[in-house]
């Protein structure tokens, strides 16, 4: 899978994190290209930096990983920290999975498993809340991969639900979001989350290989135009970005 790179940095960036040596921003990343932006690939797992400030970056995504938000790791930390950064700066942030498990933390809420140690591994229902249908149309079902969910912390609004994990979208602010599915998923890469981890589908809850396969038949198409229609209400396109503001108390 290859991205577009800018040796003369005319093109706005956006901020990818990344956890694992292989990992991939997938088909998120190829339409942040598509867009015009230019992608700034980081891995603070294995020693990149981020930056004091998103002054240079048109965004930022953190994608998700095999670990948990609850870990000690040192890594872990200062990305959830590190997130008080573009919510302070009202600057489109997204994130993915772990990502959002790590701004519910930096927000102070929880992130933990099941309490009947259930996992959602291939597609499951999605439903919007009032506030969610009215921002966009959402996806009758949706990719998951984890065994942990998040709650809803104060300062979130809940967009999207689901039956085994009822927090699935939640948004912070004007500029910030999380969910715990993903749509950054391509063909490939279910390829190799179901070869790689295939034992976690023996998990409690857990869908087979095939079935993930044959979901992606029915499923995608519309997760493929979630993504597209949000892409175009977060952050836009480098030629027209999206300006967001803070809507005043009145209102």
């Amino acid at each position: 899978m290859r991205f577009f790179s800018d040796p003369q940095g005319t093109r706005p960036k956006v901020l990818i994190v990344l956890h694992q040596e292989t990992s991939s921003p997938g088909r998120v990343g190829l339409e942040l290209v598509r867009r015009g932006f230019t992608l700034d690939i980081r891995k603070p797992r294995f020693g990149d930096t981020l930056p004091d400030t998103m002054a240079d970056h048109a965004g930022a995504v953190i994608f998700g990983g095999p670990m948990s938000a609850n870990d000690p790791d040192g890594f872990v930390h200062k990305e959830i920290d590190w997130i008080r950064i573009p919510l302070r700066e009202e600057k489109p942030f997204l994130g993915i999975c772990l990502g959002a498990q790590m701004m519910v933390k930096h927000l102070g809420g929880s992130v933990s498993g099941h309490r009947d140690s259930l996992v959602e591994i291939g597609y499951y229902p999605l439903k919007p809340t009032e506030t969610g249908q009215a921002l966009m149309d959402w996806p009758r079902k949706v990719y998951q991969w984890h065994r942990e969910g998040f709650d809803c912390p104060n300062g979130a609004e809940l967009l999207a639900s689901g039956p085994t994990y009822p927090n699935q979208a939640i948004r912070v602010g004007p500029a910030a979001y999380g969910i715990q599915f993903h749509p950054e998923l391509t063909h490939q890469m279910m390829v190799k989350w179901t070869t790689k981890a295939a034992p976690r589908m023996e998990l409690p809850g857990a869908q087979q290989r095939r079935d993930h396969f044959a979901g992606r038949f029915v499923y995608d198409p519309a997760v493929r135009k979630w993504l597209d229609d949000f892409l175009d209400m977060w952050i836009g396109t480098a030629a027209s970005p999206v300006m967001h503001s803070r809507l005043k108390a009145a209102e």
